[in-house]
């Protein structure tokens, strides 16, 4: 079998200003390529994160019912494994399924025309952002963030992209 990082896409009505589905799968491999669990992407067994580009509604809702928090926001992580579980995949047979990504089409939208970049490259680090999430990385406390946004600025940098945190 050969070795698998997948992206499951499922577009809930993104316009077609890009190819979703490859952004997506380059912005998660270029993600996992910047950690320690850079070898998920070598693994002999399907190794997915599934990507869902949906509305405004739809993520508050979420947002509202996983994170008490009554308002959309730009994208949600849910992992489906915890730290010592990444760190065993590989040692079971089948599929392992890291979790899901949410992006809200609006305030992307939005986050994009205020940056004065391209929607789809700025979906692309919030996949980038999203996966990491999936990988255990979070921005809680300052140094957290810092490393965080280091890895992020590799992973856009690797897709051709610019420091989504400059200037």
């Amino acid at each position: 079998m050969p070795a698998m990082l997948e992206t499951a896409l499922i577009n809930e009505g993104w316009p077609a200003a890009a190819d979703w589905e490859a952004l997506a799968g380059a912005a998660v491999a270029a993600a996992v390529a910047q950690t320690p669990y850079a070898g998920l992407a070598t693994l002999d067994l399907p190794v997915e994160i599934a990507v869902r580009l949906t509305s405004d509604g739809e993520v508050q809702a979420l947002n509202r019912d996983y994170r008490g928090k009554d308002k959309p926001t730009n994208v949600l992580s849910f992992p489906m494994l915890e730290a010592d579980e990444l760190d065993e995949i590989g040692d079971q047979p089948g599929e392992a399924m890291l979790g899901d990504i949410i992006l809200a089409e609006g305030v992307c939208t939005r986050e994009a025309a205020e940056k004065a970049i391209a929607m789809p490259v700025h979906a692309t680090h919030l996949i980038v952002h999203g996966t990491l999430h999936l990988l255990g990385y979070d921005h809680m406390n300052d140094a957290d963030a810092e490393a965080m946004e280091a890895l992020e600025t590799r992973a856009m940098a690797q897709l051709g992209h610019d420091d989504p945190y400059g200037d």
